[in-house]
């Protein structure tokens, strides 16, 4: 490793609410800023909304490598409305209303508020529902399902077992399909596009469009449409931007790069780092050094903007590098790159470093090793990183008073996460951030369909009383997705005998639920006005 020229670091530090509480941890991603958001990146017109994979694809294949041979059979396809998040297809069972509306509750400083509301047959069936997850026997929701094929919780909690049993493409679909229900049941003065459209994540009912949209942007994402899992990242954020309860300033950063929109990520985070502190968060500390340095590489950049732009990179990343030292050893690791013996013999380097961290820190942490390590694997990009670190190391070696004042820092702050970041970790499915997740969020059933619900909902009907037979309230479908985080103990959980009948439940499942897709098939007269329409290019 060469050591570069010494540069000065800005030494002055944005002050913040001490995190003795969980909740003022996440104060410093979640404060009222209705006014930021009027002209920050969430807010886009109708033609930069794209929120259908085909356009990237298109971008990147062609049309014609894309669409294959659907232009000729289009004349023999349903009739399906037209929707911003999905294209219908015709394999799917004939959509009626199942039950979902969306009311306006009020319109306060130009910000719309909405809510999903659930009818009499609807939450009659969302009742069944529940008592089928709870009956041991994952058949009774897939009899559901068949039933009515568009119950929005049905299709989130089968998604999850089709994905976990490795059918992606049948997981894709029922996620697919719980938009389109749910986007057919959209308000007139709902807005995809404004930014001013707010959806309470309190309200049950609207929760599981929350986790539509998610599940969603990250099958975008893994199949090679980052710029459109971007677009669905900034829409979840619009809906709650003060809660943000799914976390999405932990993701942005990341689905940013994959897109290579690097003057967006900058953008976001000048017009927020006074509000939310942005700076604080691992991913957006490294994450925007990295901004800098990508736009210091371009080949068309001005010699002097490059400059410029190199120097920002630096002095961003050793800041990064003296505030969250915890960062480069796990990253090195994933990215099977070996650190000379000077890095890992030093304390602030070393194993200190793992273990000094706190534990909402530990958290956030392994949160962005583990989603962007791929990003730090470019050749130009690790050498960069070790030049900073010899910087650094250099820098602490001579009592830079930046270190210190970062350790004091770290020990004031992420004490403990609250519900809503360890809900993203959950969700996230990273193994190094789930395995540091507490006791007391491992220990209780997480479902799919409701993962960690905030403990103050405000739920507009409830469910009638009934009687509980058996000695265990746990379900197979919950012991099977809890069974999946790092420290499941099936003998705490007192349902041995439950979780050895669990491959055999989650099994016969699959083959239910394969049998009945392959046999719904409605089909619709052909219909000559609905003409094939191209989706528009990026811009």
């Amino acid at each position: 490793m060469q050591i570069i020229n010494n540069s000065t670091i800005n030494k002055s530090a944005r002050s913040v609410l001490s995190l003795t509480q969980a909740h003022l941890l996440y104060s410093l991603i979640a404060e009222g800023m209705n006014d930021l958001l009027k002209r920050s990146v969430l807010q886009r017109n109708d033609r930069s909304l794209n929120l259908n994979p085909e356009t990237e694809l298109k971008r990147y294949f062609g049309a014609r490598a894309v669409l294959g041979d659907q232009r000729p059979r289009q004349r023999n396809r349903q009739f399906h409305r037209t929707t911003w998040m999905t294209n219908p297809k015709d394999s799917w069972p004939r959509f009626s209303r199942p039950g979902i509306s969306m009311a306006l509750l009020e319109t306060k400083d130009g910000i719309h508020y909405f809510t999903f509301e659930h009818g009499r047959e609807y939450q009659q069936v969302q009742f069944k529902f529940l008592d089928a997850v709870e009956s041991m026997d994952p058949n009774n929701i897939v009899a559901l399902l068949q039933l009515n094929p568009y119950h929005i919780d049905s299709l989130l909690q089968l998604s999850d077992v089709c994905r976990i049993q490795e059918d992606q493409e049948m997981a894709r679909d029922l996620i697919e399909r719980a938009l389109y229900s749910f986007e057919c049941a959209f308000h007139p003065l709902f807005s995809l596009t404004s930014g001013t459209s707010r959806l309470d994540y309190l309200r049950p009912e609207n929760r599981a469009f929350y986790l539509a949209l998610y599940k969603h942007m990250m099958f975008l994402e893994k199949r090679g449409c980052p710029r459109t899992a971007l677009e669905y990242c900034k829409l979840i954020l619009s809906l709650d931007p003060d809660s943000d309860p799914l976390c999405m300033l932990l993701l942005i950063d990341f689905l940013t790069l994959r897109s290579r929109e690097y003057q967006s990520l900058l953008q976001l985070y000048q017009d927020w780092e006074e509000h939310r502190n942005l700076s604080q968060l691992p991913n957006f500390a490294f994450s925007t050094a990295l901004c800098h340095f990508h736009l210091s590489q371009q080949d068309d950049a001005d010699p002097e903007e490059s400059s410029k732009q190199r120097s920002n990179a630096d002095q961003m990343l050793q800041h990064a590098l003296i505030m969250f030292p915890g960062v480069l050893t796990p990253l090195l690791d994933l990215c099977t790159v070996q650190a000379d013996a000077a890095v890992t013999s030093h304390s602030f380097f070393g194993p200190k470093s793992q273990l000094g961290q706190p534990p909402a820190l530990a958290q956030l942490t392994a949160l962005y090793v583990g989603r962007t390590y791929n990003l730090w694997r470019e050749a130009p990009v690790m050498l960069w990183l070790e030049e900073s670190v010899k910087e650094v190391l250099r820098r602490v070696d001579a009592a830079d008073p930046l270190v210190e004042e970062c350790q004091n820092k770290r020990k004031q702050r992420y004490q403990s996460a609250p519900r809503n970041i360890h809900r993203h970790v959950l969700l996230s499915e990273i193994k190094e951030a789930t395995s540091s997740l507490p006791l007391e969020v491992t220990t209780q059933p997480v479902m799919g369909f409701d993962p960690l619900p905030p403990l103050d909902s405000v739920s507009s009907y409830s469910r009638p009383e009934r009687l509980h037979v058996g000695a265990s309230n746990e379900s197979t479908l919950s012991l099977f997705f809890r069974s999946l985080l790092p420290n499941f103990n099936l003998q705490v959980s007192g349902v041995a005998r439950a979780g050895q009948e669990l491959n055999q439940e989650v099994n016969r499942l699959m083959v239910a639920m394969r049998d009945m897709l392959a046999n719904i098939r409605f089909q619709e007269p052909p219909r000559e006005d609905n003409p094939y329409r191209d989706e528009e290019e990026w811009d």
